[in-house]
């Protein structure tokens, strides 16, 4: 082979090269799994059963030892035990509410992008209608209505509530690459519309649609917490951040054990998808990176 022949470094791998060698990438990703996996692990590693009283009155509400690393909450329950599997209830909400917003927020921000005329201005206005809705604000109204809510339809309700800004993102990802040269090629030697959007526009815009969704993941962790901590998310004797909180807020000054770790987890999950999130970004669109 030629010594001056160029070498094309495929995209895919540059952005993964990237990965590897930031160190903030790697530890956000060593610190989601030492988060996650004994979560998801918990009925293999959790010391106790989260909603077992054992003794309602001699071990209510005792300070870390080594028998509960963790302390106990008002109720006797080991406070370690419920966080393990509070935890994997939050990340699991999360994950797949996440999923969810992205599926329709792709889907829809794709064709509001991708259609022409008055199709596409219906749905850019049905949009901004639902943009003008606070999220907060509905999801406790909702909930408030519907107190005995199943766990399977809170989490759609976050994922049903949660893809209208990522679906003004894509949308206004398609309308770029809808003018980019290489399409316009590919109209030029015939492709249908069809073609042209599942070739060339639509891979184009996974790279925003994966970072949106790594930090969309920490949001819905803090929004299903909030909701949990004021009675209307995750009720109990079902162990999530947000309702372990919740246990201990009256009583800080002096128990502050039943709050403090439950929220360090949330603001070292949270802290790790955000990080990740921007790497993701960095590695991904290093170009718009540099211009932010």
């Amino acid at each position: 082979m030629n010594s001056d022949t160029p070498i094309v470094i495929p995209r895919g791998w540059t952005a993964r090269s990237r990965l590897i060698r930031d160190r903030s990438t790697i530890l956000a990703s060593c610190l989601l799994l030492a988060m996650a996996i004994p979560c998801f692990l918990a009925p293999l590693i959790s010391p106790y059963d989260p909603a077992a009283q054992p003794d309602i009155v001699g071990l209510q509400s005792v300070a870390p030892s080594f028998a509960h690393p963790f302390g106990t909450d008002p109720f006797s329950r080991d406070v370690l035990s419920r966080v393990i599997y509070g935890g994997r209830l939050s990340l699991t909400v999360a994950i797949i509410a996440t999923i969810v917003s992205v599926t329709l927020g792709t889907a829809y921000g794709a064709a509001a992008g991708y259609s022409n005329g008055i199709a596409g201005a219906i749905l850019q206005r049905i949009l901004d209608a639902l943009l003008s809705i606070p999220r907060l604000l509905l999801l406790i109204a909702i909930f408030a209505a519907w107190r005995d809510a199943p766990l399977f339809y809170f989490i759609l309700v976050l994922g049903f509530t949660g893809w209208y800004g990522l679906a003004r993102l894509v949308r206004g990802q398609v309308l770029a690459l809808k003018g980019r040269d290489f399409v316009q090629s590919a109209r030029a030697l015939g492709a249908s519309r069809a073609r042209i959007f599942f070739r060339h526009v639509l891979p184009n815009v996974w790279s925003p649609v994966i970072v949106a969704a790594t930090l969309g993941i920490g949001h819905v962790i803090v929004l299903e917490a909030g909701l949990s901590y004021l009675g209307i998310g995750v009720r109990q004797p079902t162990a999530s951040w947000g309702n372990i909180i919740q246990d201990g807020s009256d009583q800080m000054a002096t128990h502050w054990w039943i709050s403090f770790f439950p929220g360090m987890a949330i603001v070292l999950t949270v802290m790790a998808f955000n990080v990740l999130g921007d790497s993701l970004l960095k590695a991904l669109e290093p170009r718009r990176s540099v211009m932010e």
